[in-house]
């Protein structure tokens, strides 16, 4: 019986230090999956709390699944080069698990982002089952594009609605 108390005491210890974000001073890191029309890919992003709900960061996406095009020489090759299947971007997030108070384990983050190919928002949630690992979603939409032209299939490629799942770790 007394193990089983301990045992119990020492899980309920590890439940309240998972923190989903603790203000300033704060680190996370996410990698996970990256989903959008025509490639799916894996991004990465890091933000730093710099204040009670506000973090800034950085983040980026590089495309894998990319569809292939046949060329006239009857050649299969990707309609994406390496400039088009990459992205990198500033951002900012206003994290309000402590205003919504569903758990402390849970945190909600909308924000906005600046990247190499438009100006965007964002909106997502993460889950810590511990106080270092957690899992997260997230869903970016373009607010402005930077090439007001006609779109190529390649420029379309991070300049179009994206959702990201992937894990989230406490640094």
């Amino acid at each position: 019986m007394k193990y089983f108390i301990i045992v119990i005491a020492l899980l309920c210890m590890q439940a309240t230090f998972a923190q989903a974000f603790s203000g300033k001073g704060d680190i996370k890191f996410q990698v996970g999956a990256n989903f959008q029309n025509n490639g799916t890919g894996v991004m990465g992003s890091l933000d730093f709390g710099v204040g009670e709900n506000i973090s800034v960061g950085v983040a980026s996406t590089y495309l894998l699944g990319i569809d292939k095009i046949t060329t006239i020489e009857g050649n299969e090759e990707p309609f994406a080069k390496f400039e088009d299947r990459f992205d990198l971007r500033a951002r900012f997030n206003a994290n309000l698990g402590n205003v919504i108070n569903v758990d402390e384990n849970f945190d909600v983050y909308p924000g906005l982002y600046v990247s190499l190919k438009n100006f965007g928002g964002h909106l997502g949630a993460r889950y810590f089952f511990t106080s270092g690992f957690g899992v997260f979603t997230e869903v970016s939409v373009p607010i402005s594009k930077y090439n007001t032209d006609t779109l190529t299939p390649a420029e379309k490629l991070h300049n179009q609605v994206s959702v990201n799942v992937g894990a989230s770790f406490n640094i």
